[in-house]
C-alpha cells in the first residue's frame, strides 16, 4: 500500500508483526538504526498539509498501518496488511530488546509519566536495560539545538532503541533526524504508547477496538479536541478510496 504525494511517495512496507520483528532482530543484531512510523489517517492529514512531515515520513525506514481505515484501503488496493498500532508495539519491541541485549531509552511527555511506563515496561520485559527517560520542555523543536541535544543525551546514554512518544509530526521528525546524527538507533515513533503504560491516558476496552470502533470512544471522551480531527480524517476517505482503487486496477 502506498499514498503519493507531489513530492514523495510513502510506502507500508511492514505487512505483519512477524515481519517487522525479523526486521528489527536482523538491524539489532548488524548495529543498524532505523526509523518506524505507525502510518494512520490522521497522519494522511497532515500528510497532505506539511511539507516538511511529508519529507520525515519520507526518510522512514519502516512503516506499519495504524488504524482500521489504513487497512480497509489496504484491501481496496487488494492488499493485505495487518492492523498494528503503534501503541501495541512498544511491550513486544521491549521484549525483543530484553532478548537481544538492546539497551533502551524513552522520549516522552513528562517525567513522571516516563518514570511510570518504564517500570511497567520493566515487569513485562525482565531484564530489559532502559538507560534514559527524557521529557522534552513544552515547545520542543526536533530541529531545534534542544534537538541536537535531546540527541546527544539519547547517544551517551547507550540506547540502541529509543521510543519516541511525542506525537505526529514531532516524532517522526526527530526519528528522520536521529537516523541521520544517531544511525546506530532504532527510533520508533509511537504515540500515545508510554502514555497508556503509565496510565494516563485510557485505551478503549478490548471489545471496542476488536469491532473497530476505538476510534468512536476515543471520540466521545475528548469531542472538542477529537471531533474536528476526525472530520478531518473523513473528509480525505473519498480520495484515498481511489487512490486505493487505482492501485488494484494497477496491479
Amino acid at each position: 500500500m502506498q499514498f503519493s504525494y507531489e513530492d514523495h511517495i510513502i510506502r507500508v512496507n511492514m505487512p505483519d508483526q512477524p515481519s517487522l520483528m525479523a526486521e528489527l532482530t536482523r538491524r539489532f543484531r548488524a548495529r543498524q538504526g532505523f526509523a518506524l512510523a505507525t502510518i494512520n489517517l490522521d497522519h494522511l492529514v497532515k500528510l497532505r498539509q506539511d511539507r516538511q512531515f511529508r519529507h520525515a515520513y519520507a526518510a522512514q525506514d519502516l512503516i506499519v498501518a495504524d488504524g482500521n481505515p489504513i487497512i480497509w484501503l489496504s484491501r481496496l488496493a487488494g492488499k493485505d496488511l495487518s492492523l498494528l498500532p503503534g501503541s501495541d508495539l512498544v511491550l513486544p519491541l521491549a521484549r525483543l530488546a530484553a532478548a537481544e541485549n538492546v539497551p533502551v531509552a524513552l522520549i516522552g511527555s513528562t517525567q513522571p509519566a516516563l518514570e511510570a511506563a518504564a517500570a511497567r515496561i520493566g515487569a513485562e520485559a525482565p531484564g530489559i536495560d532502559i538507560t534514559a527517560c527524557i521529557a522534552p520542555a513544552m515547545g520542543f523543536d526536533p530541529d531545534s539545538d534542544a534537538g541536537t541535544q535531546l540527541l546527544a543525551q539519547v547517544r551517551a546514554s547507550g540506547a540502541r532503541l529509543c521510543f519516541v512518544a511525542l506525537g505526529a509530526p514531532k516524532q517522526e521528525r526527530l526519528a528522520a533526524r536521529g537516523r541521520i546524527e544517531a544511525p546506530e538507533i532504532g527510533f520508533a515513533s509511537i504515540g500515545a504508547g508510554l502514555d497508556f503504560l503509565a496510565g494516563n491516558q485510557q485505551r478503549a476496552p478490548e471489545w471496542v477496538r476488536k469491532i473497530a470502533m476505538e476510534w468512536a470512544w476515543r471520540m466521545l471522551s475528548s469531542p472538542k479536541r477529537l471531533a474536528p480531527r476526525y472530520a478531518r480524517c473523513a473528509a480525505i476517505l473519498p480520495l484515498e478510496t481511489m487512490n486505493a482503487l487505482r492501485q488494484r486496477s494497477a496491479r
